[in-house]
């Protein structure tokens, strides 16, 4: 009788499971679970931002036209103002810096696998010796980087603006060539960088270009956090 107790209640307890499941996977892969969240969740922040820049810009034109007087003048204001932050496109001759993790042959030989990625702060040293070196404007992974732009490492990619890419990385700066080639070639940072090039096999490659349009930012200008170092 106790036999079949229990096989009347896995059998019933099956039929359960059946009936609630529907047809799906009540426990699927939590890797699968992760990547469609990141896919769905990236989806969601791209349309966010279009929704962002599409207010905007109305409000900008709002804004411009109210009023009889002033509106011309509030206009070249706002014009001037975006160009600062950088919402607006910028164009001229360019620097690429390409980063890349190393390739999956040289792990088989049990290095450290923190030693055959690019991390936050290597993108982070490249986009600062641009800077240095006189750049005007800049992009990563063609997004265009503003003052409130945050570098986030998440597992073996990089968040920038809430969107995950992976490697290779580019970083691009609009600017004196000479110049920006210059600050590259004197950076301590750089210099290590490369020493990991040369050991396993990171990739670093720097590139011109005569002529580069880069899109202005999209997004939110708020600043929701902010540290205060004392």
């Amino acid at each position: 009788m106790g036999t079949a107790a229990v096989c009347l209640i896995a059998g019933l307890l099956a039929v359960i499971s059946a009936s609630n499941a529907r047809g799906i996977d009540l426990r699927p892969s939590r890797n699968t679970d992760l990547v469609s969240l990141v896919q769905s969740e990236s989806r969601r922040n791209a349309a966010l931002v279009a929704q962002v820049t599409q207010l905007r810009s109305e409000v900008d034109s709002l804004a411009a036209a109210q009023g009889d007087t002033g509106g011309a003048e509030l206009t070249t204001e706002l014009a001037e103002k975006s160009a600062e932050v950088g919402l607006t496109a910028v164009a001229g001759p360019s620097v690429t810096v390409t980063l890349d993790d190393a390739p999956s042959s040289v792990a088989a030989n049990g290095v450290d696998q923190d030693l055959l990625v690019v991390h936050q702060q290597d993108i982070q040293a490249v986009a600062n010796e641009l800077w240095r070196g006189g750049a005007e404007a800049m992009t990563i992974q063609g997004q265009r980087v503003i003052a409130t732009t945050g570098i986030k490492c998440v597992g073996n990619t990089v968040v920038l603006h809430g969107i995950p890419y992976a490697p290779p990385y580019r970083i691009s700066a609009i600017g004196n060539p000479a110049k920006l080639q210059a600050a590259l070639a004197s950076s301590e940072y750089i210099k290590i960088y490369q020493q990991y090039v040369d050991a396993f096999r990171l990739g670093y490659s720097v590139t011109e270009s005569p002529k580069s349009v880069f899109p202005g930012y999209q997004g939110s200008v708020d600043l929701t956090y902010a540290i205060e170092l004392r």
